[in-house]
C-alpha cells in the first residue's frame, strides 16, 4: 500500500479557502464587537501584520538552503536585496498599494455585512483582467471577456439593499454607512488589481524568491503602515498606546492578515487560476453561511443570490481553458 502523499497544489487551495472566509469573518466581528476599553486601531493591526509577515519570511529564507545560518541569511539580504536598490525601491509602489488597500478593506468591513463585502471585492478579478491587458498584454478570449460582464452584473445584484436580521446591533457598531463602504471596495479593488499585476511583472523580470520579494514588500508595507498609523491616528496613539484594545481576536485578526500573503504565494506557486478562481467562489459560499447563521447579520435576498451566482459562473468561466483534445478533428482525405 503506497503512503498518503499530500498534494500541495489541492492543500494550499484549501488553505487559502479557509483562511479568505475566516479572514472576512473574524475581521468583520472584531469591528463589529466593542469590548471593555477603547476599540483597537486598523492601522497598527496592518503594521503588525506586515511585520509578522517579514518576520515569518526571513524565517523561510534563513531555512530555504537547509544551512540555518545567520551569516547566510545576512549573505542573501545584503547580495539580493541591499546591493540592488533599484529593485528593491520597486517594491515600494505595489508595497504602497497594498497599504492603502488594506485600509480600506478595514474600512469596508466595518461598513458592510461579510458576505456582501465578499463578493463585491471579486471585482478585483475584473480589474486584474484590464490591468494584465495594459500593463502584460495578455490577450483574453470570448469565454474571458463573457464572463467580465456576468462579473459586472453580479456585483451590480449583490449591491441591492438587504434586510438585517438583528438591525439593533448593526446600529449598534461603529457609524454603519453602506455606500462608504462600497466606495471602499471599490477602490481596493483597484488597487489590487494594479498593484497584483504590477507584482507579477516584477517576479516574471527577476529571479528572485517569493520569500525575499515578500520581505520586500513588507518592508515598505511597514513604513507605508507607520505613516497611515502617525497621520490618522497619532494622538489616539500618544493618548492610550500602540496596542490599544487589543485582545487575543485582534491577535487572531493580525496572524490571519499575516499568513494570508504567505498563502496567496504558495497558490500562485503550487496552483494556477482557475483552481484560485475555484478557491474564491467556495470562499464566497462560506462566507455568506457563517455570515447568515452565526453573525446574524445579513439576510440573502434573490437578488444576493441571483448576483452570487452570478459572480460565481463568471468566476469558473474566466478559469475555463478548452481542452485541445475536445476538439473535433476532420477526416483526412483519401
Amino acid at each position: 500500500m503506497s503512503p498518503l502523499k499530500f498534494n500541495p497544489k489541492y492543500v494550499s487551495l484549501s488553505v487559502l479557502i479557509l483562511q479568505t472566509t475566516s479572514l472576512v469573518l473574524t475581521l468583520r466581528y472584531s469591528r463589529m464587537v466593542q469590548g471593555e476599553g477603547p476599540r483597537y486601531l486598523s492601522t497598527t493591526a496592518i503594521v503588525m501584520a506586515e511585520l509578522i509577515k517579514m518576520l515569518i519570511c526571513v524565517v523561510l529564507v534563513l531555512g530555504g538552503e537547509g544551512a540555518w545560518s545567520i551569516s547566510n541569511l545576512i549573505r542573501i539580504i545584503r547580495e539580493q536585496i541591499i546591493n540592488k536598490p533599484t529593485d528593491t525601491l520597486k517594491l515600494a509602489v505595489p508595497s504602497g498599494l497594498y497599504t492603502i488597500q488594506n485600509n480600506l478593506l478595514f474600512l469596508a468591513l466595518s461598513n458592510l455585512d461579510a458576505a456582501t463585502y465578499q463578493v463585491t471585492y471579486q471585482l478585483k478579478i475584473l480589474t486584474t483582467a484590464m490591468f494584465s491587458v495594459l500593463m502584460l498584454s495578455k490577450k483574453l478570449n470570448s469565454n474571458k471577456w463573457v464572463s467580465l460582464v456576468l462579473l459586472m452584473a453580479g456585483v451590480a445584484l449583490v449591491q441591492m439593499p438587504t434586510e438585517s436580521k438583528d438591525q439593533e446591533k448593526i446600529e449598534s457598531a461603529p457609524s454603519k454607512n453602506q455606500f462608504v463602504g462600497l466606495v471602499a471596495v471599490l477602490s481596493a479593488c483597484f488597487s489590487s488589481g494594479f498593484a497584483g499585476v504590477y507584482f507579477e511583472k516584477i517576479l516574471k523580470g527577476t529571479k528572485q524568491s517569493i520569500w525575499l520579494r515578500n520581505i520586500q514588500l513588507a518592508f515598505f508595507g511597514v513604513l507605508f503602515g507607520l505613516g497611515g498609523v502617525i497621520m490618522n491616528d497619532g494622538q489616539q496613539v500618544m493618548s492610550a498606546g500602540f496596542f490599544q484594545g487589543y485582545n487575543n481576536l485582534t491577535w487572531i485578526v493580525v496572524l490571519n492578515q499575516a499568513f494570508g500573503g504567505l498563502i496567496i504565494a504558495a497558490v500562485i506557486k503550487y496552483a494556477d487560476n482557475i483552481l484560485k478562481g475555484f478557491a474564491t467562489s467556495l470562499s464566497i459560499i462560506l462566507s455568506m453561511i457563517v455570515s447568515y447563521y452565526l453573525l446574524n447579520d445579513f439576510i440573502p435576498s434573490s437578488y444576493f443570490f441571483l448576483g452570487a451566482a452570478l459572480v460565481i459562473s463568471a468566476t469558473f468561466l474566466y478559469g475555463y481553458e478548452p481542452s485541445k483534445t475536445t476538439q473535433l478533428s476532420l477526416p483526412k482525405p483519401v
